[in-house]
């Protein structure tokens, strides 16, 4: 098993300054500094950063003792929305509104700030000292991300004839196991679903039905409501079962990216209006 260290003790081995060696994670895109400590980003993680619990020591990120930082990765600036738009050739606001749809950023009275789930994507909040309005900038990498490469490419639908279900096997198959169709057009896999979907179409709730999470990990959430940045996932399908393993693997990645979630037991299908205006409030979504 590959040895970890923590960065002070990897600096030690690389005869660096510990300061010198933050630096260099942050430049890299491996760090970013939030809310007073080091947050591990999905860059981080995916070259291997790890965070370990001490009681004497608090929590603290570790890494390969032989960790590769890219110095392509280091050596390049932030990029602004406009710039971002510049690569895909979009306008800034349709980039900001991508972005937000991702759930990396949202939008304030004072401008555009960056979530949790934004930071670790590479995003770095900025404040306009003339005007005070927030803005985020972006590390050079955002350009390579794979999610939001995807995101772009399906508002452009310049990829539209591969996706489409007489090209793709794996569509053609989605498109006949999702049987139900609802008020919005929408077609789910399960009765449940169908509820769920309908619920929120008639309360005027915008949503979206299986869309990626914004994660370098595949997985599908069941609905994502882009106006409090909420996934809301069903547990049961129309016999009523749950797979435990499935639920407890998908609870623990939306644990760990610490996204809003909502979730929906079979049993609850019956009281969604005793139960969704409530919970949809907690994320600042009116429903009658």
């Amino acid at each position: 098993m590959n040895e970890k260290l923590s960065t002070s003790a990897l600096a030690k081995r690389l005869k660096v300054d510990s300061k010198t060696l933050f630096t260099r994670l942050k430049h890299a895109g491996y760090l970013a500094w939030h809310d007073d400590s080091w947050l591990i980003t999905d860059l981080g993680y995916r070259f291997g950063g790890e965070y370990v619990d001490s009681e004497k020591y608090g929590r603290f990120v570790v890494w390969p003792c032989n960790l590769i930082i890219d110095e392509n990765l280091v050596a390049g600036g932030s990029l602004s929305a406009t710039q971002i738009g510049e690569r895909f050739s979009l306008a800034a606001k349709k980039v900001n509104l991508l972005l937000a749809e991702l759930g990396w950023i949202q939008r304030s009275d004072t401008g555009w700030k960056a979530t949790l789930a934004g930071v670790k994507a590479g995003g770095q909040q900025k404040i306009d000292k003339a005007s005070e309005q927030h803005f985020v900038v972006w590390h050079h990498n955002i350009t390579r991300n794979e999610r939001l490469k995807q995101s772009v490419i399906e508002f452009q639908g310049s990829d539209a004839e591969s996706h489409s279900t007489d090209k793709s096997f794996s569509s053609f198959k989605q498109k006949f196991s999702a049987k139900h169709r609802t008020l919005d057009g929408h077609y789910v896999k399960s009765k449940g679903e169908l509820i769920i979907d309908n619920w929120l179409y008639m309360a005027g709730v915008a949503h979206a039905y299986e869309r990626q999470l914004p994660i370098e990990e595949d997985m599908i959430c069941d609905f994502y409501l882009p106006a409090g940045n909420v996934y809301l996932q069903f547990w049961g399908d129309d016999s009523g079962s749950t797979d435990d393993k499935v639920k407890q693997r998908t609870q623990s990645v939306y644990q760990a990216h610490q996204f809003n979630l909502i979730e929906i037991e079979f049993d609850d299908v019956s009281r969604l209006d005793q139960l969704l205006p409530a919970k949809l409030k907690e994320y600042g979504i009116e429903a009658y």
